[in-house]
């Protein structure tokens, strides 16, 4: 997605040269980073690997706020500050990249053109191995998401992003060449100033992706409408501080130029407006989530709107938006479509 002059920070009218609550979850996530990593292991090994996957998950948070112009006006100054590489899994860049082009709202959930769908292509989809169904399967259960999720997102990651850059992709290649500087500033601190050896850091950087893969478990769904398939969690709990409100996420979507700490009285000025935009995908709290999908699919794997509309509304037999094992069936041609 390319940014409008309109866009850009800098040219939003109103907008502050200085965003400080950004800056404050800045000062808090490094200072609990440097705690965990430096003083706590001495402690508890347990409570460090804890803290400090708080803290990358919080700054994973915080790296999205920068790449949505936040909190300076001068975007290469706010992205001093993820320079390191906390979450040594994602460059900075390429989440950049992928997510500016998930914002382009009319390809939501398309297993080819949304670089964060979890769905895949019907047809793809019936010739995988059984074990490949049953891993993705519980993939789409919350637990799946937590336990697997970060493994089978890094595999698609550095996989398809090495195939890119030996066929001569210069902007992949430049994302990992200035995320790896920032990997080693990591160990390098590890090493010379912290306590926590590099195995517990590894672990809890993979437990901090899993605990944004909560976030992004039902963020959004396939739908006919483009406008329907953005989710709305109404918790304000310390989830939605570690996510920096992007549980409210159709606002953020529809505004993501607004920064984090604005997303809440946003929604509360005109939630109707919100929930009709979104045809009432909405829930109350994580803790309801937690309850329903823990180890529930709430989606099947193959999309079940397939092919994606892109933008507009399509009448799709009942089935299509029915249980995982009808529309799974339907797609291998196992039953056909009622009309």
């Amino acid at each position: 997605m390319i940014l409008h002059n309109n866009e850009r920070p800098e040219n939003r009218p109103g907008s502050p040269a200085i965003e400080w609550p950004t800056l404050l979850v800045f000062g808090a996530t490094y200072t609990l980073w440097a705690v965990a990593t430096a003083l706590l292991w001495q402690v508890s090994p347990v409570l460090a690997i804890l803290a400090a996957a708080l803290a990358i998950a919080q700054y994973s948070s915080l790296t999205h706020e920068v790449l949505h112009g936040h909190p300076f006006a001068n975007q290469r100054l706010s992205e001093v500050l993820v320079f390191p590489g906390f979450t040594i899994f994602v460059p900075y860049l390429r989440f950049k990249d992928l997510h500016l082009q998930h914002h382009f709202d009319p390809n939501l959930t398309d297993p080819y053109d949304d670089p964060e769908s979890n769905f895949q292509d019907p047809a793809v989809w019936a010739r995988q191995s059984a074990l490949v169904k049953a891993v993705l399967r519980f993939n789409n259960t919350l637990a799946g998401r937590m336990l697997l999720g970060p493994a089978i997102s890094t595999w698609a990651l550095v996989t398809g992003d090495l195939r890119a850059a030996f066929k001569g992709d210069m902007r992949v290649a430049l994302a990992w060449g200035l995320h790896l500087p920032g990997v080693a500033l990591v160990l390098w601190w590890l090493v010379a100033v912290g306590t926590m050896p590099v195995w517990a850091y590894l672990l809890a950087a993979y437990l901090g992706w899993s605990l944004l893969k909560i976030r992004t478990y039902l963020e959004h769904r396939a739908h006919e409408a483009a406008r329907a398939r953005t989710v709305v969690i109404e918790s304000r709990g310390p989830l939605s501080l570690l996510f920096l409100n992007n549980n409210f996420h159709v606002v953020h979507h529809m505004h993501p130029q607004v920064p984090w700490y604005k997303l809440p009285a946003l929604y509360g000025s005109n939630r109707d407006h919100y929930l009709r935009r979104n045809d009432g995908y909405v829930y109350a709290s994580y803790a309801e989530i937690f309850r329903q999908f823990l180890f529930r699919a709430k989606d099947p794997v193959p999309h079940p709107v397939f092919p994606v509309a892109k933008g507009g509304a399509l009448e799709q037999p009942a089935e299509l938006r029915g249980g995982a094992g009808i529309v799974e069936e339907r797609h291998a041609r196992l039953v056909t479509a009622r009309h």
